[in-house]
């Protein structure tokens, strides 16, 4: 089916450089496919290295007049943005859905997610604040103040298309950068179409430039990138190894990078936690986008007291989970992203089942009247799970609940550190002396506390160990777009 939407002018089709909708530099297109179904809907360009180029020098030409323009004026073109955004809930949410797979309430609620970013920076444009030191010799002044750090090169991934270009663009924005943009090629009519709100409100042509790039040739367009030295950033989302990758290749001009990459959350549920809140708090951070989030619980650690009553509530609710395309309105697992994501969950339901695991419901493909595409897998609960299973250390990335029994504190808390990364984990507990305990042993960026749904515009998002460094959101968000400079004025006497 084709896509329509109120907007037509949201479905894009071309890069955006130097404030003008243009086609690749060689005529190239890559598909853009609905998960649902497989079905080519829409084609953008297949960008290679010269477009790269062009979008860098049409954001290098623009940084001197976009940093010198006043905070106010900066904030004020980002809640022309917010308004606008807000304003295509609807269209956007259901482009999300199509091109992402996601139910359509969860597309619609990704949009005032992504919005709540671009509202939060533009409040924060106006404080970016320095600081007067005390001197320590008479006749001095000395200051430290904030400047821009430069042209920004965003990179963002597929699971979230409109939250995780928000989460990046407006914080560059907002400081007084300028940004290259290179959207996930599985998803790029979310970010066009964002882009094209953002032109409407009327960013100064060269602020804000996207070219979109298939698997195989985004290597060429990012290269182009990280060799020049006039791009000072890297934001970006993503697998381990393609940080690892990006920090390397960045080391050459010394960027500063923000990488935001894999994780494997524990999620631990203590004998004196509520039950019946602990299954609520999985099911919302677990089920989310069909699991395809860096934050969802990977592993799910069950004290041995309420392990068999954990897992029964567990098991009803996630058996009611309807599986169906977003156009189904009672949809609420969705698609996986492609037919590699299938594969991957699949080979790790059947390594657990292979080890010892019990399937207590799901452990399937999904093919019927509501689901009748080829990237569906069943909402899933399996039982006895042990580390020596692939899903104990991988990131899944799909609707699969591994339960670990565990007995006692500190082997549980030995076992959700003992992997490479540290981005989110979560636990349910009614002791207060074992809350502090456990939160301050976790080795991650991020810890939900009898909480499931931990994200929000005003908190610091980002992990440690192999999750990569520097924070998204909150105030400390935005001084990743900013270096300190020190001025110290003499002769004063």
């Amino acid at each position: 089916m084709p896509l329509t939407l109120r907007c037509d002018e949201l479905i894009r089709s071309q890069n955006f450089i130097a404030g003008r909708w243009c086609d690749g530099a060689e005529a190239r297109t890559l598909a853009v496919t609905d998960p649902a179904d497989d079905a080519r809907f829409a084609a953008v360009p297949d960008s290679g290295a010269a477009d790269a180029h062009a979008a860098l020098a049409a954001a290098h030409a623009a940084f001197p007049a976009w940093r010198a323009t006043p905070a106010k004026q900066r904030a004020a073109a980002l809640k022309r943005w917010n308004d606008l955004i807000l304003a295509h809930q609807d269209d956007l949410g259901r482009l999300i859905s199509r091109e992402q797979g996601k139910p359509l309430a969860e597309g619609r609620a990704e949009v005032a997610y992504a919005a709540s970013y671009v509202e939060w920076f533009a409040e924060e444009a106006t404080r970016a604040y320095g600081d007067v030191i005390p001197a320590p010799l008479a006749g001095r002044r000395m200051m430290a103040v904030k400047e821009p750090v430069g042209v920004v090169a965003a990179i963002t991934p597929w699971n979230f298309p409109a939250a995780m270009i928000a989460r990046k663009i407006a914080p560059a924005l907002a400081a007084g950068c300028t940004v290259v943009c290179k959207p996930a090629e599985d998803t790029p009519l979310t970010s066009l179409a964002l882009v094209r709100l953002a032109e409407e409100a009327g960013f100064p042509a060269g602020t804000l430039n996207i070219v979109t790039a298939s698997r195989e040739r985004t290597p060429e367009v990012v290269d182009v990138w990280l060799a020049d030295a006039r791009v000072r950033k890297i934001s970006f989302t993503g697998s381990t190894p393609v940080g690892k990758h990006l920090a390397r290749a960045s080391a050459a001009t010394l960027k500063k990078l923000s990488l935001e990459l894999g994780g494997n959350a524990p999620f631990i549920v203590f004998d004196d936690a509520d039950l019946d809140a602990a299954v609520d708090g999985l099911m919302a951070a677990k089920f989310r986008n069909g699991g395809q989030t860096c934050v969802c619980p990977n592993r799910v650690y069950v004290h041995e007291a309420v392990h068999d009553a954990f897992v029964e509530r567990l098991a009803a609710h996630v058996g009611a989970l309807v599986v169906g395309p977003a156009s189904r309105a009672e949809s609420q697992i969705g698609p996986m992203i492609n037919a590699r994501a299938v594969e991957k969950i699949e080979r790790h339901v059947q390594d657990a089942i292979a080890k010892g695991a019990r399937i207590v419901v799901g452990g399937q493909r999904v093919r019927n009247a509501r689901a009748d595409g080829p990237n569906y897998f069943a909402p899933t609960v399996l039982t006895g799970a042990t580390p020596a299973m692939a899903c104990a250390g991988e990131e899944t990335f799909g609707p699969v609940v591994p339960v670990f029994r565990f007995a006692n504190e500190a082997d549980v808390v030995a076992h959700a550190n003992d992997t490479p990364f540290g981005l989110a984990a979560y636990f349910y507990s009614r002791d207060v002396a074992r809350i502090w305990r456990v939160a301050d042993a976790l080795e991650t960026g991020i810890v939900g506390i009898n909480e499931g749904a931990i994200a929000a515009e005003a908190a610091p998002f980002g992990g440690v160990k192999e999750s990569g460094y520097g924070r998204e959101g909150s105030r400390y968000g935005l001084d990743d777009y900013l270096h300190i400079k020190y001025l110290c004025q003499g002769q004063l006497g």
